[in-house]
């Protein structure tokens, strides 16, 4: 890697993405590392202090390393020429600065490009109510969401807003007409964007992260409202999914807004990342929840419990478990057994499912 510090971050990146690498993680005085295939890989180069200072007077956005300061944190975006565009966090470990960039292909993916079932795409025809796409940090939710609003720009005559920290897939307008907010640059808040993007005649308002009680609110109201609201959870199944939100109320006001649930969830999408058996690349491994009547009905009786039998016995209807997705991929070649068992929630069942043997539920519980 080169000594001159002017030209270190640009071909650092540009190592990086000629590598595949997801990720990029520096610490101060330490050798980089990259995301490659889900994999870190140590790279031989050391970011020093200095070298890190110098990054930070190269790309952090004007008036806003205060906030660094202060909190410890800081998101945002940065395109370098002739790289790439990156989603950069700033932070602190132990006292030291630490920078993790995410590389973030500018043109969305269609939903063939991005591994991802063509169920998506019904989903997306959903003209009002919430999809929520959920996950844990680094599983895909913002490609998946991307491919979608692909399909829509594509498909439907609509005015798109999206809110995001920081943005990280950019969109021309095709037949679609997109607004692209970026918070802490154009909106002070997810919140207040939110609420304004209610006046700004929107068809489908995208909010890149469901943080609190007060985002949630708004988003049930467009919702309700005839708006589609597409947006994102750090949640692991559909069933979490549906309890986290529930936990932002206080018990009197869950009922309401469990029935408010049934009728405005479009669908869940849950979804984690498996390295493919080739080694090289990952695929989307996906549990949907779609609003069928059944769905709606154990909802709104608060039989959330219930709701993973109900994916599993409705595959006419767009449903899916993680253990059919990973069933699929696994007959299909693409993901291993050992990584198959690896990321299902019920190994068990699912080495049965491997030799051909189903259980059913005998018990009549979904009714």
């Amino acid at each position: 890697m080169p000594k001159d510090q002017n030209s270190y971050l640009h071909d650092l990146l540009e190592f990086a993405v000629q590598s595949r690498a997801s990720d990029i993680h520096m610490r101060e005085n330490k050798e980089v590392q990259l995301r490659i295939d889900s994999n870190l890989v140590q790279v031989d180069t050391v970011t020093t202090t200095e070298i890190l200072q110098k990054f930070c007077e190269d790309i952090v956005p004007t008036g806003r390393m205060e906030i660094y300061e202060r909190t410890g944190d800081l998101d945002f975006a940065w395109q370098e020429p002739n790289v790439g565009r990156f989603r950069v966090n700033l932070h602190k470990q132990r006292g030291n600065m630490g920078i993790t960039m995410r590389w973030v292909k500018s043109k969305p993916p269609t939903v063939a490009e991005a591994g991802l079932p063509e169920v998506l795409k019904r989903i997306a025809d959903n003209s009002n109510g919430i999809i929520f796409i959920t996950g844990t940090t680094g599983s895909g939710k913002s490609t998946t969401m991307a491919a979608m609003l692909d399909y829509i720009n594509t498909t439907y005559n609509r005015h798109v807003i999206t809110i995001e920290d920081p943005i990280e897939y950019t969109f021309e307008d095709k037949k679609s007409f997109f607004e692209q907010r970026e918070v802490g640059l154009d909106a002070e808040t997810f919140e207040s964007a939110l609420v304004h993007a209610l006046r700004q005649d929107p068809d489908i308002i995208v909010v890149g992260e469901m943080r609190n009680r007060v985002t949630f609110e708004t988003a049930l109201a467009a919702a309700e409202t005839g708006h589609m609201v597409i947006t994102t959870l750090h949640t692991k199944d559909a069933p979490q999914s549906i309890n986290r939100i529930l936990d932002m109320f206080t018990i009197e006001e869950r009922d309401s807004i469990r029935k408010s649930l049934s009728d405005v969830v479009k669908a869940i999408i849950c979804q984690r990342l498996a390295k493919k058996a080739s080694g090289k690349g990952v695929v989307p491994i996906t549990e949907i929840m779609t609003n069928a009547p059944i769905v709606k009905k154990l909802i709104f009786d608060n039989r959330i419990d219930k709701l993973e039998q109900a994916i599993e016995a409705n595959q006419e209807a767009g449903m899916m478990t993680f253990n059919q997705c990973l069933l699929e991929h696994y007959n299909n070649g693409d993901i291993s057994e050992e990584k198959a068992l690896e990321l299902s929630d019920n190994p068990q069942a699912l080495r049965m499912n491997f030799k051909g043997i189903f259980l059913t539920d005998s018990g009549g519980i979904i009714q």
